[in-house]
């Protein structure tokens, strides 16, 4: 099968075309963006980079990234609409976790529950907290950060899919590395310059030099991330085009987050 020569199609065609392995690639995209903001997001990591020193971060920045290297499989193997459909279906996914922990998180608790203590052991040191309080601390989130994680993660990825896009009928194909990257840096640098100003800028303790070099760290730590995968995505992008035995050029796509597929 890996001899066989894949078949253009524009990305219209992609858009109504079933794909063997489709699903499976939304479901992981929907899964880890998930589970990086309902894990990673709560904790407050510490790390020290080259050149920028001892640095904090949130811990999803280890695996968040990893949404937006399926978004680029997901553009490059099956065209901008399909990317579409992942991406409204992540934020639509999001957006329930979120309204499920307000609502989960707010309940009225058992009162020998809430109030019964947990032992935990961070970084060595034994922590005492009661149920309650700890549970508030993983899974409660402000309006205004999930007001900013929604923003950043929808425009982020739609920039990041537009980018790969174009790149790929400007290049026909050629240089996959150049795409991916040059993607990820224009999607990753809407993602940070947008959540971190919207979600912390004025809050008490981040200044505007704050605020800005958390957007920077955050969108290089995210950005390195994708050139050290890259050997990866070009595994997992060729394995998928040779399955699926088709290449998708999007140049008849109405490039809109919000267009629709035109029947045939």
């Amino acid at each position: 099968m890996s001899d066989q020569p894949l078949s253009r199609i524009h990305g219209q065609s992609g858009a109504r075309r079933h794909f063997r392995y489709f699903d499976y690639v939304m479901a992981a995209f929907v899964v880890i963006l998930l589970l990086s903001n309902l894990i990673g997001a709560a904790k407050q990591a510490q790390m020290e980079l080259p050149v920028l020193g001892m640095v904090n971060f949130g811990a999803g920045v280890l695996f968040f990234p990893i949404s937006y290297i399926i978004g680029d499989v997901l553009t490059e193997v099956y065209g901008y609409a399909n990317a579409r459909r992942c991406i409204w279906a992540g934020f639509f996914a999001l957006l329930f976790m979120v309204v499920m922990s307000l609502v989960v998180v707010n309940i009225p608790a058992n009162p020998e529950w809430a109030l019964a203590s947990a032992t935990y052991t961070i970084g060595g040191q034994q922590v005492t907290a009661p149920n309650q309080a700890a549970y508030y601390a993983i899974f409660g989130q402000t309006p205004r950060i999930v007001f900013a994680s929604l923003v950043a993660f929808w425009a982020g990825e739609f920039v990041n899919s537009f980018v790969l896009a174009r790149m790929k009928v400007m290049t026909q194909g050629k240089y996959l590395w150049t795409r991916t990257i040059g993607s990820t840096i224009f999607g990753e640098g809407v993602d940070s310059a947008l959540f971190y100003p919207l979600a912390f800028l004025g809050v008490p303790g981040f200044t505007l030099h704050t605020v800005l070099m958390l957007s920077l760290t955050q969108w290089i730590i995210k950005t390195l991330w994708e050139v050290v995968l890259t050997p990866v995505t070009y595994m997992v992008v060729g394995f998928l085009k040779r399955r699926e035995g088709v290449d998708v050029y999007d140049d008849d796509i109405d490039f809109s987050p919000f267009a629709k597929t035109r029947a045939v």
